[in-house]
């Protein structure tokens, strides 16, 4: 096993993490692949001139009088700069989804505001921990939040969708191939997915508590690398919980950020969750080479 580096974590996304994500894609590309690497996603690498992102002072909008009306605006009062091409892309999801939301429940997130604020600021925590050609498996995606907007600012990545949900699968393929992503979802539970694929990362927000998550998935540790989880302040609880039941043993759970939410001021804490023997440092889980 090889480990690979981790850049440094300050804001949202550090202000050199273009740099360093390009730096690191390059000596990735000239080296091995993780976990055989699929063709080029549509988009391109983000040069530092293009993109930026916020601060935790800039995640606190300005107050105004009338709703923002565009994906732009919206960026632009949280701080958050991406390229046009994945701002475009970013737009035609929200909209795509919102017009299904009409016909099934995917997201209370229906206006720009609440979509940059709560899915795309979320979607840019977990995209500064992942590492550049990461294999990512994201749990119960619903609609597509947070893996097809990952596979959107982080085209590098080889994002896989898992939903049990028949219909809300249906929908995410669907605005998949609208998009002209190369992206899997598979209908069914993640569990089932880990006994025939490999992944290094399980990204999880709004599925269920530690101590189920825990429970689900200790099987299947010998596929994965580990999780990155998104909790809410109540994650300390959780965390004593899950220790009580004896499912951390052996795990090393970090808190690798905390932010507040800009749209409700409460807290955002994301988790990894990496077996003890991967561990490097204090934080850095060593992920395997396929």
């Amino acid at each position: 096993m090889d480990a690979l580096s981790n850049p440094a974590k300050s804001s949202v996304l550090p202000e050199n993490f273009p740099i360093l994500f390009l730096s690191s894609l390059v000596m990735l590309m000239e080296g091995d692949k993780l976990c055989n690497q699929p063709e080029e996603l549509p988009g391109q690498s983000v040069s530092a001139s293009e993109r930026t992102t916020p601060s935790e002072s800039a995640l606190a909008p300005e107050a105004v009088s009338e709703p923002v009306e565009s994906l732009p605006s919206a960026l632009a009062r949280y701080g958050i700069q991406l390229p046009a091409e994945q701002v475009v892309l970013l737009d035609r999801f929200a909209l795509l989804l919102w017009d299904w939301n009409q016909k099934i429940n995917l997201t209370r997130h229906t206006d720009y505001d609440k979509f940059v604020g709560r899915d795309i600021v979320d979607t840019l925590v977990f995209a500064e921990f992942l590492k550049p050609g990461e294999k990512v498996l994201d749990v119960g995606s619903g609609g597509g939040v947070p893996g097809t907007l990952l596979a959107i600012v982080r085209p590098d990545l080889r994002v896989w969708l898992s939903e049990p949900i028949g219909k809300k699968a249906r929908v995410a393929e669907e605005i998949i191939q609208h998009l002209g992503l190369k992206v899997p979802v598979f209908r069914g539970r993640a569990e089932q997915i880990l006994t025939k694929e490999q992944f290094n990362t399980l990204t999880i927000r709004a599925v269920a508590r530690l101590r189920q998550l825990l429970s689900w998935f200790k099987p299947y540790w010998p596929q994965f690398d580990r999780m990155l989880v998104l909790k809410g302040p109540g994650w300390v609880q959780e965390r004593g919980e899950a220790r009580h039941y004896g499912l951390a043993h052996g795990l090393a759970l970090r808190k690798l950020k905390t932010y507040t939410i800009p749209t409700t001021g409460a807290k955002s804490v994301l988790l990894q969750l990496c077996p003890e023997e991967r561990l490097v440092g204090k934080k850095d889980c060593q992920l395997r080479r396929c």
